[in-house]
């Protein structure tokens, strides 16, 4: 049996008068036993809290930064009015860290043989699953002196996917793939690229794009138009090893590198490409690969929900093979991993043949913007050693993207938020080029 704070203020109140007025133990009894009966009194009117049964409902997916909605149903079974205080437990992540955790806390009341719904907002700060860890139900007697306590352990869980902030970017890049699709008048050839239609020549074009065959049976000179080739294959590799658990700012890197894959993954399965994902670091962590151009940009968001990056050395040989073995010759391979010189040098370099020599490669990593601003510190001594600290990270990153390039591979190097951006105007190059 649980004592409210207003029977511990009874309790006090009333033993004053008897210290002073009736010391004996039969005075206290007289004193005491209206209220001790009324204690009991009242919890034994309370709605009981183990026959209560709970439903839930609601939310089973969120965007990161967005607000889920949790129904909880209450049906009370019992004959006695339920007079109650709720509280729906779930993980502190499922609320930002400045944020008090009322929204869980829920004061009910339910009459007898009915039921009634109680919602608990969630706006989660972190990516992955988020399971309901249990419902605590305190039940008070209609005066309020003494209450029931339970729990009951109604399982939902809620699987917060990333935000795809770099959506925003995506009609710019649209206009620009509709150019090469030779959607408006600006109208491209590489090699590679497929045959479209034909017009009239204008001054300034590719004398080699004329048709001369069609010329001959018209009185105009005619040109070939030429759009990108579709139904390419693109692989998006995530490196989830050590380098991907830290942080840049408030981002860690592994969020900012999932924001371009996602979406480059839109952007190219609009241009008619196909696109896998794999993410890696000493065994597959997630494979999405077969999909439809409507059911992968989905299937990519609820395969990354809940990856985290591991601390552990990713195994390049193995990430390698694994690449190989799901990418079809010719495709796209978009590795998203670190620039590191160790990592790079000792692992990525030696296997780095097997994949240019069958596939085009993409190296895209996130570049912390501190380090820019360290090489531009003067003023005192400590701020000269920082300059200097950040000159040697940028120059030694430089370097590693230097071997890189010198192995055919196109690299990206950019801040979070200008990463997504980037990864996706280089497919756009390789595809106005007729790399792909």
């Amino acid at each position: 049996m649980a004592l409210t704070g207003r029977t511990a203020l009874l309790a006090a109140l009333g033993s004053l008068p008897v210290g002073i007025l009736a010391p004996s133990w039969t005075g206290m009894l007289a004193v005491n036993a209206p209220l001790s009966l009324a204690i009991l009194c009242d919890y034994a009117l309370a709605a009981p809290v183990r026959t209560l049964r709970f439903t839930r409902s609601g939310d089973t997916s969120v965007r990161l930064g967005d607000e889920a909605q949790v129904h909880l149903t209450v049906t009370n079974p019992s004959p006695r009015p339920l007079r109650a205080d709720l509280r729906d437990a779930w993980p502190p992540s499922s609320w930002p860290a400045d944020a008090t955790t009322e929204a869980s806390r829920h004061r009910v009341r339910v009459p007898a043989g009915e039921r009634r719904s109680l919602t608990t907002l969630l706006r989660p700060s972190r990516r992955g699953d988020r399971h309901s860890a249990r419902v605590t139900v305190r039940s008070y007697g209609p005066l309020g002196l003494a209450a029931r306590q339970g729990n009951h352990g109604i399982p939902w869980t809620v699987r917060v996917l990333p935000a795809f902030e770099s959506r925003k970017h995506l009609p710019s890049r649209l206009a620009r793939l509709r150019e090469l699709d030779g959607r408006t008048s600006v109208l491209v050839r590489g090699q590679g690229t497929e045959f479209d239609s034909l017009r009239d020549y204008v001054p300034g074009d590719d004398t080699r794009s004329i048709d001369w065959h069609a010329t001959a049976r018209r009185s105009a000179v005619a040109v070939r138009t030429w759009r990108p080739e579709r139904d390419r294959h693109i692989l998006v590799v995530l490196d989830t090893g050590r380098t991907a658990a830290g942080r840049v700012g408030d981002v860690p890197r592994l969020d900012a590198s999932m924001d371009a894959a996602l979406l480059l993954a839109a952007l190219a399965s609009r241009a008619g490409d196909r696109v896998g994902l794999l993410a890696y670091d000493r065994r597959v962590r997630a494979h999405v690969q077969g999909r439809s151009a409507g059911d992968v940009l989905p299937a990519m968001v609820t395969a990354m929900a809940p990856l985290e990056a591991e601390l552990v050395e990713t195994d390049a040989r193995g990430l390698s093979a694994a690449t190989l073995r799901n990418a079809p010759r010719g495709s796209l391979i978009v590795l998203l991993t670190g620039l590191d010189a160790a990592p790079v040098e000792d692992g990525l370099l030696p296997v780095l043949p097997q994949l240019t020599r069958r596939h085009t490669v993409v190296v895209a990593s996130v570049a912390d913007p501190r380090i820019e601003r360290m090489t531009r510190s003067r003023g005192s001594a400590q701020n000269v050693y920082e300059a200097a600290a950040g000159t040697q990270a940028h120059t030694q990153r430089q370097r590693t993207a230097e071997l890189l390039q010198r192995h055919g591979v196109t690299v990206v190097d950019a801040t979070p938020e200008k990463l997504a951006p980037a990864v996706a105007d280089v497919y756009l190059a390789l595809k106005a080029a007729g790399r792909l």
